[in-house]
């Protein structure tokens, strides 16, 4: 997507209200797979994915196509799809900014460079070998194409029914075709035998879809009408604090973290080949394949008022965002918030989750409420702990930082009456010694009581509050306690107690 289409486009899909997330195991390292259509943001999303790759269980990555990026089929195919997301053909040409289907591999090897330091500081990651050994080619050669099986559709359809009982989160970067190719096969081989009713629960259960908008139509015209049970956490809003438009989203006071100077200290300079590779606003990069990404000419910034190494976009990051876990709890409840965003259930589909103008959190720099700010509010935390994995890149243990670990002396879930003073107790240490500050904070906007409550000693790992007098019975208030280290650069942890109010 170029940022010119986006100017257009953004005008559509920033009103969109979809959105995502269930309930769901929270007891081992969430399973994964990756479909991508390689778009510029999403090779920068990847680069950090592979940071963060001991948090979750990657079990497939695969190469996808969306209306941004397909192949074409070598034959001279004009494009038609009744899959297409647009009407807008492109003059209907045989391929459109494709960048082949070796740049994945291409960065799991700069990843092997920095893989021997990044297992010094956490345990977990995943060998490059390994991840080598998940990359399949999706269905790629058109927008919405999900007429034959393929080898990343075959795959996907071979983890949905397998005997782990466990989630699988489909990470959508660009299309959801090949998704939608593999519940198709599975369809066609099932639909018909008197195994389907089991089937169907089965991989119904089984599968969650984190969609970055819809890329092409595979999902509202194939998967929703013939997988009407299948868990969807679907971001249209939130993400663009994390995309090409944030310079129009994102507070002026946080854009420091995504700005030339930050991203030239912190990431792209001194943190080994896997970050140089990293695309930023002017640093002279281009994308084979992808006459349009002229993000890299300085020129092409300038245009847009933006400096040289100025973040350009990792749109797709809060898919994965949303499954590491910070003790935000998120993954019980997507409506919860936390740093992969923050969404409510469907009013219409009690399967699907979404975002929207109506799920809002309020800003303080604006003091509006905002429709991005559930994602927007992380920005620093996101940022500080991505510099800190950048020098795990390159730093011993002792040089680098690490974040705190948090814990509660208290129950999680806790019934309160009104009226009640409730004691709010936890506690920290920190792997390299460092001191910590602690602070309560209410997170208001995802409590269902509708007031505010005072939180004594707010700034102490002990603290207090009462349950307001006009509280009803089953409202509820969420109080997070937030850890954050004095390391460089500082990294912060949480946990959350949530107060149920009973008569």
């Amino acid at each position: 997507m170029t940022i010119k289409t986006l100017l257009v486009f953004a005008s559509l899909c920033v009103s969109s209200s979809l959105m995502a997330q269930p309930v769901a195991n929270t007891s081992a390292k969430p399973r994964t797979i990756i479909t991508t259509d390689g778009e510029v943001d999403d090779v920068d999303t990847f680069i950090r994915m592979l940071l963060y790759s001991n948090e979750f269980n990657v079990v497939g990555l695969v190469y996808s196509s969306s209306q941004w990026h397909y192949k074409g089929d070598g034959k001279g195919t004009k494009f038609t799809s009744e899959m297409a997301s647009t009407e807008k053909r492109y003059g209907e040409r045989t391929e459109l900014r494709w960048p082949g289907t070796t740049w994945m591999e291409e960065y799991i090897g700069k990843y092997r460079e920095v893989y021997p330091n990044l297992i010094k500081h956490a345990k977990g990651y995943p060998t490059p070998d390994y991840l080598l050994n998940l990359v399949r080619i999706g269905n790629i050669d058109f927008e919405g194409e999900m007429d034959h099986d393929t080898q990343g559709s075959d795959f996907i359809k071979t983890i949905l029914l397998d005997d782990d009982s466990s989630p699988v989160y489909l990470q959508i970067w660009g299309g959801t075709n090949t998704v939608a190719r593999a519940l198709k096969s599975i369809e066609d081989q099932y639909k018909n035998t008197p195994d389907w009713p089991t089937i169907a629960k089965k991989v119904s259960d089984k599968a969650i879809i984190y969609a970055v908008l819809d890329q092409d139509a595979t999902y509202q015209k194939y998967v929703a009408p013939n997988w009407p049970h299948i868990k969807v956490l679907y971001n249209a809003d939130q993400f663009w604090s994390f995309a090409y438009l944030w310079p129009r989203v994102v507070p002026a006071e946080l854009q420091t973290y995504l700005s030339g100077k930050w991203f030239a200290e912190h990431i792209k300079f001194n943190h080994g080949p896997l970050l140089s590779a990293y695309y930023l606003w002017g640093d002279g990069q281009k994308i084979t394949g992808d006459p349009e990404h002229t993000h890299g000419d300085m020129e092409e910034a300038k245009k847009y008022k933006l400096n040289q190494y100025d973040f350009i976009s990792e749109g797709d990051s809060p898919a994965f965002f949303y499954l590491i876990d910070v003790g935000l709890r998120n993954k019980e409840d997507v409506s919860y918030g936390g740093w992969g965003g923050r969404m409510v259930q469907s009013a219409i589909n009690p399967y699907r989750w979404e975002d929207g103008k109506t799920v809002t959190d309020y800003d303080p720099y604006t003091k509006k409420q905002d429709a991005a700010y559930p994602q927007t509010r992380w920005i620093p935390v996101l940022q500080n702990d991505f510099a800190a994995r950048a020098d795990w890149c390159v730093k011993s243990y002792r040089e680098a930082n690490h974040p705190p670990v948090v814990k509660l002396n208290q129950a999680h879930d806790l019934r309160v009456k009104p009226g009640q003073r409730v004691t709010l107790s936890g506690s920290a240490t920190d792997p390299d010694g460092n001191p910590v500050s602690y602070r309560w904070w209410q997170y208001e906007e995802v409590d269902s009581y509708p007031g505010k409550v005072m939180i004594d000693q707010s700034g102490q790992a002990k603290a207090s509050f009462v349950v307001p007098k006009d509280a009803l019975a089953g409202n509820t208030i969420h109080l997070i306690l937030e850890v954050t280290d004095k390391g460089t650069p500082a990294l912060t942890r949480y946990q959350r107690v949530i107060a149920t109010v009973v008569d």
